[in-house]
């Protein structure tokens, strides 16, 4: 039999179980891990980055169409 999709492959496996549990322990692994690079980031980077698109930049000049 062909399998038609990912599913087939990988329900027709000894390890099925293992495959599955791993992917989900990965992924958690790495949204917490994200989560904890965005908490540990210093109030004032966010400061920064929520005032950047208020903010008057020189070099943006270049691109008014003024004369």
């Amino acid at each position: 039999m062909i399998p038609q999709n990912f599913k087939d492959i990988l329900s027709n496996t000894d390890n099925a179980g293992f495959y599955q549990t791993l992917a989900l322990i990965f992924f958690m692994l790495f949204f917490v891990a994200l989560v904890i690079y965005v908490f540990s980031r210093p109030k004032k980077y966010y400061k920064e980055e929520e005032e950047a698109p208020l903010s008057d930049d020189q070099d943006d000049d270049d691109f008014n169409l003024k004369n």
